[in-house]
């Protein structure tokens, strides 16, 4: 569980402050500050890689912006309750330009990502 204000319970002020920090957050493009919104055990998959931890996190952003040209992270407040949020995200993270969005959705909270 992630212990970056804002904390659960979240009012839907908060759940969306959340939500757009986590946003800045990915779209800084600093690989170690996103590493550090996750827990130091974390797992990731992302298609058929695993990632385990925070220097694994490092590793993976690092490669996978050098190579997104324009990476871009939207996310969008779906629902939120007592233990967590849930949000949609969108990202262009294409080896060429402008070329589309993917989604995926996110559980900020007992977090788990899916992507």
């Amino acid at each position: 569980m992630s212990t970056r204000p804002p904390l659960p319970p979240f009012t839907h002020e908060t759940a969306t402050l959340k939500v757009r920090l986590a946003e800045d957050g990915w779209n800084s493009r600093e690989p170690e500050k996103v590493a550090l919104a996750y827990t130091p055990d974390s797992r990731w998959r992302n298609r058929s890689e695993f990632v385990n931890g925070r220097a694994e996190i490092i590793v993976f952003l690092t490669r996978k912006w050098a190579k997104e040209l324009d990476y871009r992270l939207i996310k969008e407040l779906w629902t939120f309750g007592a233990i967590g949020l849930l949000c949609a995200s969108l990202t262009n993270g294409t080896t060429t330009p402008k070329t589309g969005f993917a989604r995926m959705a996110m559980r900020i909270g007992n977090s788990i990502t899916m992507g």
